[in-house]
């Protein structure tokens, strides 16, 4: 098996919970370390691995391989482009970058280079998107006529990290929670014809936006995606209506809970959902109307670098290209423009 040296650029929260433990858990990546700015923890996790002084410390290590890209937003596009300058491959955080035209200069460059470029949506492997594609795809309700997806929470506090809070072209909910409801929409049906956008202010003293409600336009049926924080009694963070029927779901994933907690992706339990979290699937098979919960798939972030490796060392398409992240920032940047002009945006 080919080996993949790989690096991080922080060892935040990030770092330390979404990007270490699968590349240090896979049998083909070794993980070489990742830069710290202030505190320096990796070493109390991974004993064996660096602790990079800076940004061109990594770079110029001539033993790595890819760099994760998992700085704050607005760092992406310049940090990202000095990776790939360097020869290096790159996974990048979302928001991919904060603006389209970012995003495909990215895009080229890599791809000029012959160099994998993967962008981070994760959430594609959560159990509760899992079960919900699977349920598409198997026309468990007929063709879909209308879709909601919600990332929901109540916390109307500020962040303390300054960079979310803070105005500045990275900063805000739309790029925040709305990269993983608007890449898990395009992954279920692709581009939409025309994006209608209402972004807003709804927390006391916020200086950013921290609610979303954008419909997306297809041919023959329309797919809502919302984000905020004041959903103290949420509903099902995903609501299908179909010819046949409807199927509701939570978002109740646990692996973002279960890795803060230090828990291993090889653990017998990791990424199970609760069974109060089924969804209900109320549709009609076979001439027979059914009303009843179906199991949730495990969910497994695993998986994705393991698409990483294979794209890397086998010449496969990367899990999440830089053309998806390219789609959406296209939707973010449209939507921005709707809310800003109150019109709808065709593409």
């Amino acid at each position: 098996m080919k080996n993949i040296n790989a690096a991080l650029l922080s060892f935040g929260m990030s770092g330390h919970v979404f990007h270490a433990p699968f590349i240090h858990l896979h049998p083909g990546f070794t993980l070489l370390g990742a830069w710290e700015r202030t505190t320096k923890k990796i070493q109390e996790f991974y004993p064996e691995v660096k602790s990079y002084e800076s940004k061109e410390a990594v770079l110029d290590d001539p033993n790595v391989d890819l760099v994760v890209v998992n700085t704050p937003t607005y760092t992406h596009y310049e940090y990202t482009k000095k990776v790939l300058e360097a020869g290096k491959h790159a996974v990048v955080e979302k928001a991919f970058t904060t603006t389209t035209q970012e995003a495909e200069e990215l895009r080229d460059l890599a791809k000029s280079k012959g160099l994998k470029l993967c962008v981070f949506q994760n959430r594609r492997w959560d159990s509760d998107f899992k079960t919900v594609k699977e349920v598409i795809q198997n026309g468990m309700i007929g063709e879909v006529v209308e879709a909601t997806i919600g990332f929901l929470r109540y916390n109307p506090n500020l962040s303390p990290k300054t960079h979310k809070e803070k105005p500045s072209p990275g900063a805000g909910i739309m790029k925040d929670l709305g990269p993983h409801v608007i890449d898990q929409a395009l992954d279920l049906f692709g581009m939409p014809k025309s994006v209608f956008a209402d972004i807003a202010i709804t927390r006391k003293d916020s200086e950013v936006d921290d609610y979303f409600d954008i419909l997306l336009k297809y041919d023959a049926f329309r797919v809502h995606i919302k984000g905020g924080y004041f959903f103290r009694e949420m509903g099902p963070s995903y609501i299908l209506h179909g010819t046949k029927g409807s199927f509701l779901k939570s978002r109740g994933d646990v692996q973002e809970d279960q890795l803060k907690l230090n828990k291993k992706p090889d653990d017998d339990d990791y990424g199970i959902e609760p069974v109060v979290e089924e969804g209900l699937l109320h549709t009609e098979i076979e001439g027979k109307v059914i009303r009843k919960n179906i199991p949730t798939h495990t969910g497994n972030y695993k998986d994705y670098y393991e698409g990483v490796y294979q794209a890397i060392a086998n010449g496969e398409p990367e899990p999440v290209t830089a053309q998806d992240g390219v789609n959406v920032m296209k939707i973010i940047d449209a939507a921005f423009e709707s809310a800003e002009h109150k019109k709808v945006i065709s593409f």
